[in-house]
């Protein structure tokens, strides 16, 4: 069990590689919903892991990742690319039938994966990182998991300390929705000297559906978690009409270091429900990035999340690598929240 982190006894959360003016990284999209609707693989509680059992969606999933690879080679990115563990943690593994030994053992060969897809782009990419995923204990849309940032340091103490067995680069947090929950894995991976990328979702109102906006969840997460902090944050599975309004032209959006959205406007429920891919409008969404890179120099990590895959992966490429093209990235500048 994951000991009790004070405010005497923090532990300091390590950092990751700082921004350079001329790299860029790129994502995958919304693995899941490509892999179920496009591929037609069934996902038990959208767990990504279990596939590696399938010699069919092993396929499936090496041809969908030098897509994403070959679209950052061509765009002159590097690549930030993510395990399939976000329902690695104990909970779901329990649910899935998943002893602890079974459950880390799918984790490691998660990022055996990615190594393994990744590694004959190393001449093309000017760096690849292997990322872990952590996903929150309940439901990423609702808010009625309530959880102490004690018991979330404890519960994802587990999942973090194979991912650091595992040797990851970096964690990436992905749909966090409420404020005790951000803090515990925080600490949970300062605790295993890991530096964590931490994204929350936004609704339709352009908040946290615990109620927060998205300044007073940063601004709070930092507080509480002290020196144990996230390295940086991010949004993940929103549309930029759902999040683009609650980023304000303040310093807390200097600590906003990924944009990964959905292909769709859709309420993210409604599109559960839709049971097929939903991929909005990919030239839309590049233009809407490319309007984000301008205005927020400081992000560097740019992908996607439900619906999209390698059209709107080179879309938002092609418009944010514009921004190195035509400005300098200069991460003390102060971000233009103007009208376009």
């Amino acid at each position: 069990m994951a000991q009790e982190t004070t405010a005497t006894q923090p532990h300091t959360a390590p950092a990751f590689k700082p921004a350079q003016p001329s790299l860029l990284y790129l994502t995958e999209g919304g693995t899941e919903t490509e892999i179920k609707y496009r591929y037609g693989h069934t996902l038990r509680d959208f767990a990504m892991f279990e596939l590696m059992d399938n010699p069919r969606a092993f396929t499936d999933l090496r041809g969908m990742y030098r897509r994403v690879l070959d679209i950052a080679a061509r765009h002159g990115f590097g690549a930030m690319i993510a395990g399939f563990d976000y329902r690695a943690s104990p909970d779901w593994g329990a649910k899935l039938g998943y002893s602890p030994a079974g459950l880390a053992q799918m984790q490691h060969r998660c990022i055996d994966f990615l190594r393994e897809v990744s590694a004959p782009y190393a001449d093309d990419l000017p760096d690849i990182v292997i990322c872990g995923c952590v996903g929150p204990r309940g439901d990423a849309y609702l808010s009625s998991h309530v959880i102490t940032a004690t018991e979330a340091e404890d519960y994802h103490s587990t999942q973090l300390e194979t991912l650091r067995a595992c040797g990851v680069d970096i964690v990436w947090a992905a749909t966090f929705n409420n404020i005790p929950e951000t803090v515990g894995v925080s600490r949970a991976a300062a605790a295993v000297d890991l530096p964590l990328n931490l994204h929350f979702t936004l609704t339709g109102k352009h908040l946290l559906s615990s109620g927060p906006n998205l300044r007073e969840a940063i601004i709070s997460t930092d507080a509480q978690a002290g020196s144990a902090r996230p390295d940086s944050y991010g949004i993940n599975c929103s549309h930029p009409v759902e999040f683009t309004p609650a980023l304000q032209p303040e310093g807390w959006t200097d600590r906003i270091r990924a944009l990964r959205p959905n292909a769709a406007k859709m309420d993210k429920m409604a599109l559960c429900k839709l049971e097929h891919i939903e991929k909005g409008d990919p030239v839309e969404l590049g233009r809407l990035m490319g309007d984000l890179a301008r205005r927020l120099p400081q992000v560097d990590i740019w992908g996607g999340c439900c619906g999209t895959w390698d059209r709107h992966l080179d879309a938002i490429a092609r418009n944010v690598g514009a921004r190195l093209e035509g400005q300098s990235h200069q991460t003390a500048r102060v971000p233009d929240f103007g009208a376009n």
